[in-house]
């Protein structure tokens, strides 16, 4: 698979060569941006508000029609079963839309606490992966995971890293076709960015680099149509949608809430493909997530 790395850049900080930088934390600064952002907010804890009242209907509707289909209350022919699978996956998408729009929400709003204990990896992903099986099954395609006995336990917030990777599975499984294949993969790795090490001396400037890992990469790669180059950073971007993909399901929020959350776990994400060849997306959770938080304040 192409190895065309797109990792989401940060902004730079202001200086004198950098006027824009200025001019941009001075608007911030003015009384109309703040009146704009508490407006902001304010729509979009209300729609929030209205997506979480949502939420109770919507599962006791989904509870009767599980009922209906066990055939606790009688016996279906196969015309009725086909509404239920049909009502049953309606329900479940906007479930899935519901859930996005609330974890958007919150990060937006910057009230999305992480919670970091010593886990496994390992069993984390397995988890994600068992959950999944059942959709990438009725979609003809086949997911393979092995799991990495290289990986120790460490700390990581589970219920975020498994949202990150059921996003980046959603990704792969809408956009493979039958007949297509998913590897799931994680692996001990050493982002050099976030390395800490004392400079050479001038006798040592042969000196190889540190190369303990620091982190942990997990990838999702697909046999889908794969991206072209000029949106791998766009791909993240709130409510986008590649021209091609119009007509899919979605509201294009995914991609953007996995990127909040790798960004929230002090890691980062980022996308290697090319058109017709497949994806390939990477999650990189650090070993120490507090202490690169914390640096970062």
């Amino acid at each position: 698979m192409p190895q065309l790395s797109s990792a989401p850049q940060e902004s730079p900080a202001p200086t004198r060569e950098n006027p824009s930088s200025s001019a941009n934390s001075a608007v911030e600064e003015s009384p109309e941006f703040s009146q704009l952002q508490e407006r902001y907010l304010r729509t979009t804890n209300a729609l929030a508000s209205a997506a979480h009242d949502l939420k109770t209907p919507l599962s006791i509707l989904n509870g009767y029609v599980e009922m209906l289909q066990s055939e606790k209350l009688g016996s279906l022919n196969e015309r009725q079963r086909e509404v239920l699978r049909d009502m049953r996956s309606n329900g479940q998408r906007l479930q899935r839309y519901i859930q996005d729009f609330l974890s958007f929400s919150v990060l937006e709003t910057g009230e999305l606490k992480m919670k970091f204990e010593p886990g496994n990896l390992n069993a984390c992903l397995s988890e994600v992966c068992r959950l999944w099986s059942p959709r990438f099954q009725e979609k003809g395609l086949a997911m393979y995971f092995l799991a990495n006995e290289k990986l120790q336990e460490f700390p990581f917030d589970a219920p975020k890293v498994e949202r990150v990777i059921s996003n980046l599975l959603e990704n792969a499984s809408k956009f493979t076709p039958s007949g297509g294949t998913v590897w799931l993969h994680a692996e001990p790795y050493m982002w050099e960015r976030r390395s800490i090490a004392k400079p050479a001396l001038s006798q040592e400037r042969r000196r190889r680099p540190l190369t303990t890992p620091n982190s942990v990469k997990i990838s999702v790669s697909d046999t889908g149509p794969g991206i072209p180059p000029e949106y791998h950073l766009e791909i993240f971007d709130d409510f986008f949608r590649l021209p091609s993909n119009e007509k899919t399901e979605g509201m294009g929020l995914g991609l953007a809430i996995a990127r909040r959350l790798a960004l929230g776990m002090a890691g980062k994400i980022w996308v290697e493909s090319e058109l017709g060849a497949g994806c390939k997306f990477s999650f990189i959770v650090p070993l120490n997530p507090a202490a690169e938080l914390e640096g970062k304040r």
